[in-house]
């Protein structure tokens, strides 16, 4: 299912903060990989965070300043690269440190503008109107619980939230 020049499709999952970006992710996974397809995620974090734990020697390998660590055992392994003073990468500098997949499924990068579709939950947000949606480039659906919460202005297709059969099927059929 990779696009005509052997890339991967790369779908966003979009929206604010509550609305299950990572419920969703969760859910589609192994409903794609049930369909003989590989999937990968990549998530962007607002905040610090540190997937590296104090006391660890990898830990302290950073601390003292490794520019990368690489972690591995006989299951995994995991490289660290520390930012330090260089800029944050771009989604598409990220993306270059994937092993090839299918489908690349990615939560955050709002700003970037590549194919997204904007989650809503009426429970956490009561409507959706234009100007919500104005940070968020490249959206090419709203997935929502509530139809009718979504401005009748919004032009976008509106996709069913809880039927996640007919979201890969849409994903799948972006171009």
């Amino acid at each position: 299912m990779k696009t005509q020049n052997n890339t991967p499709r790369i779908v966003g999952l979009a929206g604010f903060s509550g609305s299950g970006k990572t419920t969703l992710i969760c859910t589609l996974l192994p409903m794609i990989k049930a369909r003989g397809l590989s999937v990968s995620t990549l998530k962007h974090a607002h905040h610090n965070f540190d997937v590296d734990q104090p006391g660890k020697d990898s830990h302290r390998h950073r601390e003292m300043g490794a520019h990368e660590v690489l972690i591995t055992s006989k299951t995994r392994w995991a490289l660290m690269h520390e930012n330090r003073d260089q800029a944050e990468p771009t989604l598409a500098e990220l993306l270059k440190h994937l092993s090839p997949v299918d489908i690349v499924l990615v939560e955050g990068f709002k700003s970037e503008n590549f194919p997204k579709i904007f989650l809503h939950r009426a429970a956490f947000r009561a409507t959706v109107q234009p100007n919500d949606l104005r940070a968020f480039q490249g959206l090419v659906a709203i997935a929502t619980d509530t139809p009718k919460a979504i401005d009748p202005t919004i032009t976008l297709p509106i996709l069913d939230l809880n039927d996640p059969e007919a979201l890969i099927g849409y994903i799948l059929a972006l171009k």
